[in-house]
């Protein structure tokens, strides 16, 4: 089974911090799973799924989702 966005592809954009990289994704996810606005193009997945597309494309940061968890 292929996944992509790939993990190591993901730790390139968060630097390589393999716990940065799960918080971030889990706290996006139930952002999206709570009904936040989605900032990628791709549509009937994951919460997970399209957490990791929003990063890997570079519309999420670790201070976007800390600032909306505040």
């Amino acid at each position: 089974m292929l996944v992509k966005p790939t993990v190591s592809d993901l730790l390139e954009k968060v630097g390589d911090n393999r716990y940065a990289l799960v918080i971030m994704t889990s706290r996006r996810a139930r952002q999206i799973a709570s009904g936040s606005p989605l900032k990628t193009n791709e549509t009937d997945r994951s919460p997970v799924t399209l957490a990791a597309d929003e990063i890997i494309e570079g519309k999420v940061t670790k201070a976007d989702v800390d600032a909306e968890n505040n």
